[in-house]
């Protein structure tokens, strides 16, 4: 089928060139192989397609019934293949991704955002979810976690800083009960629990200071599976939370509607990186989303090792 193909293509350059030497010279080939593929043509299909004379070469009729139809057929084909390598060129398609909450809004929509702006052609799923997603079995491009929580097979790429926890608590709340001193001393609190999507049991608050690492299960009144219900929750002055430190929760700690405590012993952690299982194949969409994470990591990382220098 493939020579076929190749033999139609062919002689519809002779009819076109209406010379064997000027067509060879257009496909850049020799004429003996032009030659060749015409007879080969005309031998399978069992009809003359071409009047050949020492001055002029021709169709028959029965050519030009195969030139009608070759020529708009050959044409669709050119044009297909012209659009693939826009494609190629221009990234489109769609790019799937699962993350958690807290990264979608701090990561991965900036660059989302960007990306889309750059190229309408892109359509970018995210879909939000605490569970460790089977990314291959629910047919999804990539994955963003936590660094500590990564399968082992995928290959990760950190696109955001170290995150630190952070125990927080509303100024009226406190005003009742004595703050925290050691992780030890939230057994005597109302806590907020955060419920685990990965496994369903209740976060147990990590703590690690000087070495020392201490895990503390907290008892309280609310339990949530979001971090944001969470911090509305301790605003509300329901207990102490133990919540990812970000944006809005420094917000909160900058106006004074929340205190934070126990800073000494939440030292800072991998942060979010995105996965995906194989270097091969890559979607150009998923190419520039990947890009525009990786740029943005590093250009957050530059901006952080500057304002280190600018305190020293």
């Amino acid at each position: 089928m493939r020579d076929e193909l190749g033999d139609l293509s062919t002689f519809l350059v002779v009819a076109e060139e209406r010379s064997f030497s000027r067509a060879a010279a257009r496909l850049g080939t020799s004429q003996s192989a032009i030659s060749n593929a015409v007879r080969r043509l005309e031998t399978h299909l069992d009809i003359k397609l071409l009047a050949r004379t020492t001055r002029s070469v021709s169709p028959t009729e029965a050519g030009e019934q195969l030139l009608g139809t070759l020529r708009p057929a050959l044409g669709d084909i050119r044009q297909q293949l012209a659009s693939l390598a826009q494609l190629r060129e221009r990234p489109s398609g769609m790019v799937r991704i699962t993350t958690s909450r807290h990264a979608a809004q701090t990561v991965l929509w900036p660059a989302v955002d960007a990306v889309l702006a750059r190229y309408p052609e892109i359509q970018i799923e995210l879909s939000i979810d605490g569970a460790l997603t089977n990314i291959v079995a629910d047919r999804f491009d990539a994955g963003v976690r936590l660094g500590e929580s990564l399968e082992k097979d995928m290959i990760a790429v950190r696109i955001g800083p170290d995150l630190r926890m952070a125990v927080i608590g509303a100024p009226d709340y406190l005003a009742k009960h004595a703050p925290p001193k050691t992780p030890r001393d939230l057994i005597a609190h109302r806590c907020i629990n955060l419920r685990m999507a990965t496994r369903g049991n209740l976060y147990a608050w990590e703590f690690e200071k000087a070495g020392q690492t201490l895990n503390v299960r907290v008892e309280g009144s609310v339990i949530v599976n979001d971090s944001a219900l969470a911090i509305e929750a301790a605003l509300a002055g329901h207990g102490l939370a133990c919540v990812i430190e970000d944006d809005d929760l420094r917000a909160h700690l900058a106006s004074g509607r929340l205190v934070r405590l126990l800073a000494d012993w939440c030292p800072p952690f991998a942060g979010h990186h995105l996965y995906y299982p194989d270097r091969r194949n890559l979607s150009p969409a998923f190419r520039v989303l990947l890009e525009e994470l990786r740029a943005r990591a590093r250009q957050e990382g530059s901006q952080r090792r500057e304002q280190t220098r600018t305190r020293m």
